[in-house]
């Protein structure tokens, strides 16, 4: 079953309480820091925090915190160790399947020949955990997973045992273990439902978030609808889809009024800072009143609450009507030979497009619906009724060839939808093969728009009734 996670905010949090809880999450941070430094490197592998624990407690090692809290927090760090070393894998996997492939120029493998069975073999010892073995598997995961580290110092891995949860006056509270044993932390929550499972309590701006799971049915809003539909990944709303309708309008908005306020905030800060780097005696008194991050990142939670609101409720409001979502695969950089300005170019590193399909991911899991993802290149500069390299696009709208004026986000997603059925065109095609491909149907559709030109008694409406002679045309139909 999938798991989301919900967050609870604490309600009034008096400073004692809160001191309290600082000390422990700061004693807890310095085992994070040491399981790291010991065991964040290749001297990890192999090691289990099952296996650590029962060590440190036949050396009677003493944390100064409840032995549940730092079992709890050694596991959650260890956890992340073996994180960080399984994402360093995937980059060792495709160099092995780049070494290992037949016409590459890398050296031969033990039996000769570059071979499936090699291939296996590093594959193999690197799930489990053997690459220490193989001098090529070592030198790459020394290349891609160097020796990691953490400052976190503000959190408190809860298990089922270490805390309690009640109801007071329509609100839920917890309450946590303290460092005096038979006292705990009594938290009153901004919620009525109380935490369940593991918990993660994290201190930010004087007040407590709990973490938790929660299964994903849960949170179902109802089933999907029954359409096939593309949308269009945007800036200025969310998505547009192949019927036209816009999903999260107003985003583009949002992004840039909070865009140009950082702008502005942060040229004020440099000049203030350089004022005080400059006059030592009104160094303290700006750096304490003037250059605070507190309200600034009140205001960057508040900004990215309110663009995740947006985003999520359009991809409920496309699920609504799609069994099927078809959308185009971002998550390789694009390069672009289009220059923009600065101030253009600075809003739009504020777009969220990760956070688009993240949603889309978690959302379409939910509630059912199917999620295609299919090769991007060149899907908003194509004619969506013929499927050509023919025609411009300017801001919102395409310009076609013969003078049609189309939506530009709306001509995209039709595109997107029809590349789901593109027989020559798969997610991973290259996108000068790509371009290669979609060149060749324009040219094979400007030969015929020729030919009709040429019979009177034809007009556009029956270009497509014509036979076609290649695969690639096919499309067209």
């Amino acid at each position: 079953m999938a798991k989301v996670t919900r967050i609870a905010y604490s309600h009034n949090l008096n400073a004692g309480k809160l001191d309290q809880l600082k000390e422990i999450a700061s004693r807890l941070g310095n085992l994070r820091t040491e399981v790291w430094h010991r065991y964040g490197s290749i001297s990890g592998v192999g090691h289990y925090s099952r296996q650590i624990r029962d060590e440190w407690l036949a050396e009677n090692r003493q944390f100064d915190v409840p032995a549940r809290l730092w079992k709890e927090t050694l596991r959650d760090t260890f956890d992340d160790i073996c994180l960080y070393r399984e994402a360093a894998k995937v980059k060792v996997r495709k160099a092995i399947s780049k070494r290992t492939m037949v016409g590459a120029p890398s050296p031969v493998s033990r039996s000769g020949q570059k071979d499936e069975s090699e291939r296996k073999r590093l594959f193999t010892l690197l799930k489990n955990d053997r690459w220490t073995e193989d001098r090529y598997l070592r030198r790459m995961m020394r290349k891609n997973c160097k020796h990691g580290q953490t400052e976190v110092d503000n959190q408190i891995i809860l298990d089922t045992g270490c805390y309690t949860t009640f109801e007071r006056n329509g609100q839920a509270w917890i309450k946590v273990m303290s460092l005096e044993r038979g006292k705990r932390i009594a938290i009153r929550l901004k919620t009525n439902r109380a935490p369940t499972g593991t918990l993660r309590l994290i201190l930010r701006d004087c007040r407590v978030e709990v973490h938790y799971a929660v299964d994903a049915n849960q949170c179902s809003i109802g089933p999907c609808g029954e359409n096939v539909v593309g949308i269009d990944k945007g800036y200025s709303e969310v998505f547009v889809d192949s019927e036209g309708q816009v999903h999260g309008d107003e985003l583009g908005a949002v992004l840039s009024a909070e865009s140009d306020f950082l702008k502005t905030k942060y040229q004020r800060r440099n000049k203030l800072k350089a004022i005080a780097e400059a006059k030592s005696k009104k160094a303290q008194n700006i750096f304490e009143n003037n250059l605070g991050r507190k309200k600034l990142n009140n205001r960057k939670a508040l900004h990215r609450t309110n663009v995740r609101d947006k985003v999520f409720k359009a991809v409920h409001s496309i699920a609504d009507k799609a069994k099927t979502i078809v959308c185009e695969d971002l998550s390789s950089p694009i390069s672009s030979k289009k220059k923009y300005g600065k101030n253009q170019n600075r809003r739009l590193n504020g777009w969220v497009k990760g956070l688009m399909q993240e949603a889309l991911n978690s959302v379409s899991q939910r509630r059912g619906s199917s999620l295609v993802l299919v090769n991007c290149a060149y899907t908003s500069q194509m004619d969506s009724r013929h499927g050509v390299l023919l025609g411009q696009r300017s801001g919102d709208s395409f310009h076609c060839f013969d003078g049609v004026v189309l939506h530009a986000d709306q001509n995209a997603a039709r595109n997107i939808l029809a590349r789901k059925d593109d027989p020559e065109i798969h997610l991973w095609t290259p996108f000068q093969k790509v371009k290669s491909i979609l060149l060749e149907r324009t040219e094979q559709f400007q030969t015929r728009l020729g030919l009709l030109n040429q019979d009177s008694s034809c007009n556009e409406e029956q270009l497509l009734l014509f036979p076609l002679s290649t695969e690639s045309e096919s499309l067209f139909n």
